[in-house]
């Protein structure tokens, strides 16, 4: 053998042994393969400098030996892991594991997994960029001083389980931030006056005795009324009929954040499932030319694309729809992430000739969409703007002015791939200084709303925006604080559990540049200028260690501890081993077991301070024959099996809603349900008929395929939507 190349995936090391020949064997590191140790500190401080002491885990060992073994019979041995931070410290640890010094090891690296990427690469191999390890490396170091010094004493403190980390705790914050405000909140009571003129033409106030009326300045029943009866007794005439194009300009192809925002509110994709389907995509899938990359590297926070890959996109686009389509020159994208890495590439498919229709053939239904997304959006980015007419109408009376606004698609552009789904509403034609009849108006009560608590997406957005965190980290960091439970995830919102605020109370208190998103930014900011030679890295763990470290040595002696645990005397039903504790919640005392977080036993106590026992029913279980009793959940009452925890059968009180509409499929009653992702619609002879919708089917039929449709809401809008074929419609 002569030449080794060492991969981190064995399904990236499938994808390029098919390229190369028989003087290359590629294997698999299969992840990390040195890192500190679990059970200790792992970091030696002597004379002011961080020493880590890196451990091989036991179950890489096997790894190890085998890569040395190679190692030692090739000629030349190749570190290709991924192209980040991390891919270039994987690679240092590998040199290191083997018994190779980093820097005698040629580093190749690559944007896409193909033919020609891998041997322009081999072509021009580097070294390992010693800069951007020491980066990844100062972050590591961070984190543990963080999570190994902090956790304890918030277990101390608070209860045994919980943990801390320099982006995770910055994440909570902004969570639990939410919920205080929704808590706040006060809702206002505005109206909103809408008035029907010629029949046909819906518009809102504009004006009334020569004020501007905007959202807030109607606080009462009064003042619309007022408007209301003024304008029964007006006569209107149509005051000016403007027309005018405006352009809606082509979407930046995406870089990781926006991949997992986007696959989240179109696909309902997890930022973790957008991230493993994209990795796949990434590393190696079958295609018509065989296995190879069909996206590019798929963490990244730049916008740049390669001058070939645009130049096939222009030509393809140029050949399947026409040069309206194509702008005179290409499109250059620039990243507003701080410390963007545009050194590197945004996502895009590797070939624009393997297209979805062309995918499917060899994708999973699920790979299918995210790869679908990511080619058209590239597309798009190269293609010429939308073009809307947006036409206003202002109709005056004596004192009221009223508005009508519509728009007319006058060119498609970009959406010719992506798709665009919102109908045109048109206005009829009118003459400026005709009369115009009011045939109705209507005043209506609303009342101003909280914010909304943050989605998967929607929280990666925030933390882009204030620079938490980098693309292999936002996934991640939602992962950490579902598997602690500090939130939970209902109907796609995130909620902060009850042990979140006592625990980002506590930090905010005595550690608040743990939470503070300007301090964890500028901390982002300063492992960028290590990756760019610019920043001493042992000089920015000294000065972050030695403050906090004389924080947690005062917190350990200051801190009042907020443990609230008695003992009941009693074993724990689930684990029978566990003692049952009287803990104190935000919401007041409960019961639960004292080997939380491993037993999640707990039940209620009421407001008298007695222990709630359930409620005993003349129902039995379906599942075990036991009785069901009533418990109290957040949601409401619930019928569960008094058997808990050996049977967790759980019904609900109230009988299941029953739609008019029969099934489309087997004629029986479809029923509204409830799953953990919120209430859906599914067939009463369930599991014989498997039919099912996500919202409230009608007995509307679709004009495209005669099949029945659901109603919805879609971008603020009530619309029909078929259940089979997707056809839109408004309602």
């Amino acid at each position: 053998m002569k030449n080794l190349i060492i991969v981190e995936s064995p399904a990236k090391a499938r994808t390029i042994s098919n390229f190369l020949g028989k003087d290359y064997k590629v294997v698999a590191s299969k992840g990390h393969i040195r890192d500190l140790p679990k059970s200790s500190f792992g970091i030696t401080i002597e004379d002011g400098k961080f020493i880590p002491k890196y451990t091989i885990p036991r179950d890489a060992s096997p790894t190890v030996r085998e890569l040395k073994k190679l190692a030692k019979d090739a000629d030349t041995v190749y570190i290709a892991t991924d192209e980040d931070r991390e891919g270039e410290a994987i690679g240092y640890h590998i040199a290191k594991a083997i018994g190779k010094e980093p820097e005698t090891l040629p580093r190749i690296v690559f944007h896409e997994i193909t033919k020609n990427a891998i041997t322009n690469a081999l072509e021009n191999p580097r070294k390992i960029d010693m800069q951007s390890v020491d980066a990844q490396q100062t972050r590591r170091l961070l984190d543990r001083i963080v999570g190994y010094k902090l956790s304890p004493l918030l277990a101390s403190k608070i209860q045994k389980g919980l943990s801390a980390g320099r982006v995770q705790s910055s994440a909570l914050k902004i969570v639990v931030d939410r919920e205080r405000e929704i808590k706040a909140f006060k809702p206002q009571e505005y109206w909103k006056i809408n008035a029907l003129f010629n029949k046909t033409v819906e518009s809102e106030i504009y004006s009334f005795d020569g004020k501007k009326i905007d959202k807030m300045t109607l606080s009462n029943e009064a003042q619309a009324n007022e408007i209301v009866e003024s304008a029964k007794q007006e006569s209107f005439t149509v005051a000016s009929i403007d027309k005018s194009r405006r352009k809606s300009k082509t979407p930046p192809p995406f870089m990781t954040s926006t991949l997992q925002q986007t696959a989240s509110t179109q696909l309902g994709f997890s930022p973790k499932k957008t991230m493993m389907i994209a990795q796949k995509l990434y590393e190696g899938v079958n295609t018509d030319k065989g296995s190879m990359g069909v996206i590019t590297y798929m963490r990244t926070d730049s916008l740049n694309l390669a001058k070939e890959a645009v130049e096939e996109a222009r030509a393809f686009i140029s050949e399947q729809f026409g040069e309206k389509y194509l702008p005179s020159k290409p499109k250059i994208y620039t990243s507003k992430s701080k410390g963007a890495q545009e050194a590197h590439e945004a996502i895009r498919p590797t070939r624009t000739d393997f297209t979805p229709d062309l995918a499917k053939n060899y994708l999973s239904a699920d790979e299918l969409k995210l790869y679908r997304l990511i080619y058209n959006r590239f597309l798009a980015c190269q293609m010429t703007d939308a073009e809307f007419e947006v036409q206003t109408i202002l109709f005056k009376g004596d004192r009221s002015i009223f508005k009508a606004n519509g728009r007319k698609l006058i060119f498609d552009g970009f959406y010719k791939v992506t798709g665009y789904n919102e109908k045109d509403k048109l206005l009829p034609e009118l003459k400026e200084g005709s009369s115009a009849t009011l045939d109705k108006i209507e005043a209506t009560q609303h009342f101003t709303e909280p914010p909304a608590r943050y989605t998967e997406a929607s929280l990666i957005k925030k933390l882009e925006s204030l620079g938490i965190g980098r693309p292999s980290t936002y996934a991640p960091t939602i992962t950490i604080l579902q598997n602690r439970e500090y939130i939970k995830l209902e109907k796609k919102k995130i909620y902060p559990t009850e042990i979140a605020f006592t625990v980002i109370e506590m930090l905010e208190k005595h550690f608040p540049e743990i939470v503070d998103s300007n301090f964890t930014s500028r901390m982002e900011e300063a492992l960028d200028k290590v990756a760019e030679g610019k920043e001493d890295w042992q000089k920015i763990l000294a000065e972050f260690y030695e403050p906090f470290m004389q924080k947690i040595a005062k917190g350990k002696k200051e801190i009042k501890s907020l443990k609230v645990a008695k003992p009941t005397g009693e074993k724990c039903p689930e684990c029978e081993d566990g003692e049952l504790l009287i803990r104190k919640g935000r919401y007041g005392e409960f019961i639960a077991c004292s080997n939380f977080p491993k037993c999640k036993y707990s039940r209620n106590i009421d407001k008298d301070g007695k222990i709630e026992e359930p409620e005993k029913t003349d129902e039995v279980c379906d599942k075990c024959g036991s009785p069901m009793v009533i418990k109290n959940s957040r949601r409401g009452k619930f019928l569960a099996c008094s058997a808990y925890p050996k049977c967790k059968n759980t019904k609900s009180l109230i009988p299941p809603k029953e739609l008019s509409v029969p099934c489309p499929e087997c004629g029986g009653k479809i029923i509204e349900r409830e799953g953990k992702r919120g209430v859906f619609y599914g067939c009463a002879n369930y599991p014989e008929c498997k039919f099912i919708a996500n919202f409230e089917p009608t007995d509307k039929k679709c004009p495209e395929c005669g099949y029945i449709m659901g109603r919805k809401t879609f971008r603020k809008k009530e619309i029909y939507e078929c259940l089979k074929c997707k056809h839109r419609e408004d309602a």
